[in-house]
């Protein structure tokens, strides 16, 4: 059975973990909340350095905790890799021996990554003779997830792994977690407050809040659904799998096809029928009544309003279902009410910015 079964009950001092979920067995699986509620103390349970009060853990078909049958299986008996805010490398050993330190203690027949398969991944072999020391906090976070590799995990546990790093060294190590997204088979539970890592990331989605689960679900899904926070704030985005079609060498563009259409952006090198993910951010969408004219926006999709929500003072959120693809515009008030947004209205959404997973950002348009 390839999936993750968790049902966690645990009462610390003036908290209270209680979660029932069952996440895929591959792919990243974010668990996404504000401080305080919950997320490292679930990852925590799923490594076992917490035993909860009542519950259960199972891994794709293998029981780890079951409170009701007696099984806690030790930290160390569990096949897995944790990732922490902090690289922790050992600094008396190079790169290349803190990489191995893990990998040494797996049998051989047991391996199912190489050391060299996940340098290269990383982009590690030029880094492998360094000390610590002489590693950015992006490099040494790259070493950390490389070292959690090689021991062989049938699950990653990765707490907060960017939020100690500045803006540029998270820029720096996000397409290598994208690589290891499409490349690796090793499911990953993946611990944020960052809207736009969860979005890059995420397959599955859990929100956290105080302790519950008060969503589950694709993260495609559960992007767009009004009731949730993730939907608010200047993140909000609507997330689109879409696939290359064609690229054009005389305009330096490349053409994706989704559900609502084609979307032209900047030139990418991925090959024809790639699978791409899209994320089109609410700021960067506007909507008209009619098809607009000559205009520099090369991106207009034809849809229907669904549903809309006030963002007081000035600002309302739409959702609009492009041909199946649930797109989110944020447009202000006055303008909601002058072109009489109401559930069923045929609009046409205006994209003015495209970002791909995988980094870039496309052509205005």
């Amino acid at each position: 059975m390839n999936d993750i079964e968790m049902r966690f009950d645990l009462g610390l001092s003036g908290f209270r973990l209680d979660v029932d979920l069952t996440l895929p067995g591959k792919g990243v699986s974010a668990i996404f909340g504000h401080s305080g509620s919950g997320k490292t103390t679930l990852l925590r349970c799923v490594a076992g350095l917490e035993s909860p009060d009542a519950g259960q853990l199972t891994v794709n078909g293998e029981s780890w905790f079951d409170s009701a049958a007696g099984i806690n299986l030790a930290t160390h008996r569990r096949p897995l890799g944790y990732v922490f805010q902090e690289a922790s490398l050992f600094p008396h050993l190079s790169v290349r021996d803190n990489m191995l330190f893990g990998w040494k203690r797996i049998p051989p027949e047991r391996r199912q990554i190489e050391f060299d398969q996940v340098a290269e991944l990383l982009g590690i072999e030029p880094l492998l003779d360094r000390a610590p020391a002489r590693l950015s906090g992006g490099e040494r976070q790259r070493v950390a997830i490389a070292r959690a590799l090689l021991t062989s995990p049938s699950l990653l546990l990765m707490d907060e792994p960017l939020s100690a790093l500045d803006g540029r060294s998270k820029n720096e190590i996000l397409p290598f977690l994208e690589r290891l997204h499409d490349e690796l088979a090793i499911p990953v539970l993946y611990i944020s407050h960052s809207p736009d890592e969860v979005m890059r990331l995420a397959d599955h989605l859990v929100l956290l809040d105080k302790g519950q689960a008060s969503a589950s679900g694709p993260m495609v899904e559960l992007a767009t659904r009004l009731d949730l926070t993730l939907a608010r704030g200047e993140s909000a985005a609507a997330i689109i799998d879409a696939q290359v079609e064609s690229h054009d060498d005389h305009y330096h563009l490349s053409y994706l096809r989704f559900a609502g259409g084609r979307l032209t952006v900047s030139r990418h090198d991925y090959p024809v029928d790639h699978p791409v993910r899209v994320i089109l951010h609410a700021r960067d969408i506007s909507l008209t009544l009619e098809p607009p004219g000559r205009t520099s926006i090369l991106n207009v999709f034809k849809g229907t309003v669904i549903d809309y929500i006030a963002e007081p003072p000035a600002r309302t959120l739409v959702r609009v279902d492009c041909n199946g693809a649930i797109l989110l515009a944020r447009v202000t008030w006055k303008s909601a009410e002058e072109l009489a947004l109401k559930a069923g209205r045929e609009v046409f959404a205006q994209v003015k910015s495209v970002a791909l997973m995988g980094g870039g950002v496309g052509a205005n348009g």
